[in-house]
């Protein structure tokens, strides 16, 4: 009883406009009291006459208000007596909070709201319907402002029915009324099948983000791949750049060396043939000397006796040898170099070109999706032959090289190093990347493979898929099985005797389909492609044929 006396008090000095208790109360000439600011505003915002908010009276001239302190005491000490009487943790509702429709005067946060009885409650309130059994099948839900859009504007029911015709909740009486004849159900069964189509939306959404964060991972590591590939060609680029200077430097030191040396030598020569010229040309100035005394003598009989002491002139060694030439020594030497920087100039200018087209064609993609129908791979599809220098001697090879066919004798093929010598083996003239889809046809037991163009040849480990060079499909008539380094995987599927093989060299994806009136997987690989691929063929017994078809055909 004394609770409900203090529940009498709180409503009783309550403000009928904020609903909480007064504030500086004061009291208008009707007798209703109101917090001050609560009645101030309430008037400022009326256009007309200042009235009473309960009893609507009105006053002219707007009353002076005034405080009223006998009012005020006993608001406070209702409040003292309120914290007393309170728990502690007693939670009272904000503006924002959804109230207990069932507390009077300040009302505590609701905690609950039924769907059946269309209110809200607080924990006190609440315990009738977790305790008293006509409760118990009340539908108990967060606390909610909207409860009243609940209930039907014309038949003030609870809509618990949906009409699929029109889309909207309905109650009982509008589904036997205006909406006779509707596809109509219950509200919750609606709820069960939107909220399974809720989570498949979800997973697929949740699928997408997973997707999403791989592709941005990918692209990350795109990222990361382009710039330490980037960092790495210019450092490599440098260094090739700093050897083709350095040795562009030793060959001018060299040619500098050797023109020196050159001239050297044959300034050493035309120096000695100088000096000898200069004796001889000293020699002839001395018996033009003595010449010239015994022309001048006067006494015959001296004259004719030292004549025939004269020794005859030689012929001159050097006179016919020296030819006057223009000055050309080394003008050969730089015309060479000036060829060679031509050249060279050319060199660079064309390997520019390629070097800058090569940069250019640098892409970033992301893996495309793998194709799903028949003609969709069909867009990638390329023609396969088989390269005869490859071919294992027991190969016939017909249909300009797409039918291959296991043979008991040899086939007249020449030597050649790229030829199988251990297994019946052939790889494709085709070199594969990027994106591209082939078809083979088969009968009795094929392995169709991709592999490196490097895989041996004559050891047995180089058989398709025994390595890890290479990825092979082992048809037979009773079973698919997939090998890749020696490793065997089973293949649980219907055989067909066509197989598709799907390549995405950039992003790592080799499929492998069984080709019927749809496409079945039958195995994908995800890896890195470090090299461009081959398609092969590979037979076991005499008599296996396999032919790589042209996929446009059915």
């Amino acid at each position: 009883m004394a609770q409900k006396g203090v529940d009498l008090d709180q409503e009783t000095f309550s403000c009928s406009i904020c609903l909480d208790l007064l504030k500086d109360p004061v009291t208008i000439p009707c007798g209703h009291s109101y917090c001050m600011k609560c009645i101030q505003g309430f008037w400022d915002e009326e256009e007309k006459i200042p009235s009473c908010p309960q009893c609507r009276k009105t006053f002219i001239p707007r009353p002076v208000l005034e405080k009223n302190t006998m009012l005020a005491d006993l608001v406070d000490q209702l409040k003292k007596t309120e914290l007393q009487a309170a728990p502690a943790d007693l939670c009272y509702a904000g503006p924002e909070d959804v109230v207990c429709d069932v507390c009077t005067g300040r009302k505590l946060k609701a905690i609950k709201s039924c769907l059946i009885c269309l209110a809200s409650y607080c924990e006190k309130h609440l315990q009738p319907h977790l305790d008293a059994a006509p409760f118990k099948k009340h539908k108990l839900v967060e606390p909610s402002k909207n409860l009243q859009e609940n209930i039907c504007s014309r038949h003030d029911e609870v809509m618990k029915m949906f009409c699929r015709t029109d889309k909207k909740c309905i109650c009982y009486l509008c589904s036997v009324e205006e909406h006779k004849g509707h596809d109509t159900v219950s509200a919750a069964a609606e709820r069960t099948e939107r909220q399974r189509e809720l989570e498949e939306s979800q997973q697929q959404i949740q699928q997408r983000i997973q997707d999403r964060e791989k592709e941005v991972k990918l692209l990350q590591q795109e990222v990361e791949a382009i710039n330490h590939s980037a960092d790495q060609t210019v450092k490599d680029s440098e260094k090739i750049f700093t050897e083709m200077i350095r040795l562009i430097q030793k060959r001018s030191c060299d040619v500098k060396k050797q023109i020196r040396s050159q001239q050297q030598t044959e300034v050493s020569r035309v120096k000695d043939l100088q000096e000898e010229l200069e004796q001889e040309i000293t020699e002839l100035k001395r018996r033009d000397a003595e010449l010239k005394q015994l022309s001048l003598t006067e006494d015959h009989s001296q004259f004719l006796l030292n004549y025939p002491s004269l020794p005859p002139l030689s012929e001159s060694t050097h006179s016919s040898s020296i030819n006057v030439r223009p000055l050309r020594y080394f003008e050969d030497v730089t015309a060479a170099v000036s060829e060679l920087r031509d050249k060279l100039q050319d060199i660079l200018r064309e390997k520019r070109r390629n070097i800058s087209l090569t940069v250019t064609h640098v892409d970033v993609l992301l893996p495309e999706p793998e194709p799903k129908s028949r003609a969709d791979f069909l867009q990638y599809s390329c023609q396969i032959t088989v390269d005869p220098n490859t071919a294992h001697r027991h190969l016939l090879l017909s249909k300009e090289n797409r039918k291959v066919t296991l043979m008991k004798k040899h086939q007249p093929f020449f030597r050649n190093p790229d030829r199988f010598t251990k297994r019946f083996q052939v790889l494709s003239r085709e070199s594969l990347s990027g994106r591209c889809y082939w078809e083979v046809e088969w009968i009795d037991f094929v392995c169709v493979a991709v592999t490196y163009k490097n895989i041996s040849r004559s050891i047995n480990e180089s058989g398709f898929g025994l390595n890890d060079k290479s990825w092979s499909l082992d048809c037979s008539p009773n079973r698919f099985s997939f090998y890749h380094n020696n490793i065997k995987t089973s293949i649980l599927t219907p055989v067909s005797s066509r197989v598709g093989v799907y390549l995405d060299h950039r992003a790592g994806v080799l499929s492998f389909y069984s080709v019927s009136e749809s496409m079945t997987l039958l195995h994908r690989v995800q890896t890195t492609f470090t090299q461009t691929l081959h398609a092969g063929l590979e037979f076991g017994f005499v008599g296996d044929t396999a032919e790589c078809v042209n996929s446009n055909s059915s």
